[in-house]
């Protein structure tokens, strides 16, 4: 692909296994931050135009999204019962992801070192190119930055939630658009 930037006409947002009984092996003071990271990019995922894809780990025995996220999500969204790690190992996943008609995918969610890499990777495998939000991910301690280190190697672009944002908006006139329909209040940790 000659495009370097990532763009809201080929792009879908997954949002992965964003769930309590991952949620809690982060430090406190972490876990909400992060969930309204990905609460809003979620939002303006969805202001751009851009399919939003859920998925959470075993949902009888892990239970579904936090309800911050599912609010967030758009009315209607399926959120998938991921029965592996990498969502491209799972064939009603991938064929929802693959039936948008689109190239990119943009990773956020729980964990950074194990269904986001293997996420990441399996999707690369399939063709995809593929987008992990610094940001928008997280593991417990040195997991978090190793599985963003395997990411980078496996040739998945490494950016944040700021920095895709302003890829998929390109302008002024699409930024006045988006901050008209989320708000311009933004969660703790995110600057723009």
């Amino acid at each position: 692909m000659n495009e370097p930037l990532f763009s809201r006409d080929t792009s879908v947002l997954a949002v992965i296994d964003v769930q309590s009984v991952f949620l809690d092996k982060l430090p406190e003071a972490e876990r909400t931050p992060l969930v309204g990271r990905i609460c809003w990019l979620v939002r303006a995922a969805d202001a751009l135009g851009v399919p939003i894809i859920a998925m959470a780990e075993d949902i009888a025995a892990n239970g579904p999204p936090v309800p911050p996220i599912t609010a967030a999500l758009p009315e209607g969204t399926l959120v998938h019962d991921k029965r592996v790690f990498g969502l491209a190992g799972q064939p009603d996943i991938l064929a929802d992801l693959t039936s948008r008609g689109r190239g990119d995918v943009v990773l956020a969610g729980l964990e950074t070192d194990v269904c986001v890499a293997q996420s990441a990777l399996g999707l690369i495998g399939a063709g995809f190119r593929v987008a992990a939000l610094s940001d928008a991910t997280g593991s417990p301690g040195a997991c978090h930055a190793a599985g963003l280190e395997r990411m980078r190697g496996g040739g998945v672009h490494i950016s944040t939630v700021k920095g895709i944002y302003y890829e998929w908006v390109r302008d002024l006139e699409t930024l006045a658009r988006v901050k008209a329909q989320i708000g311009t209040t933004l969660p703790a940790g995110l600057t723009l």
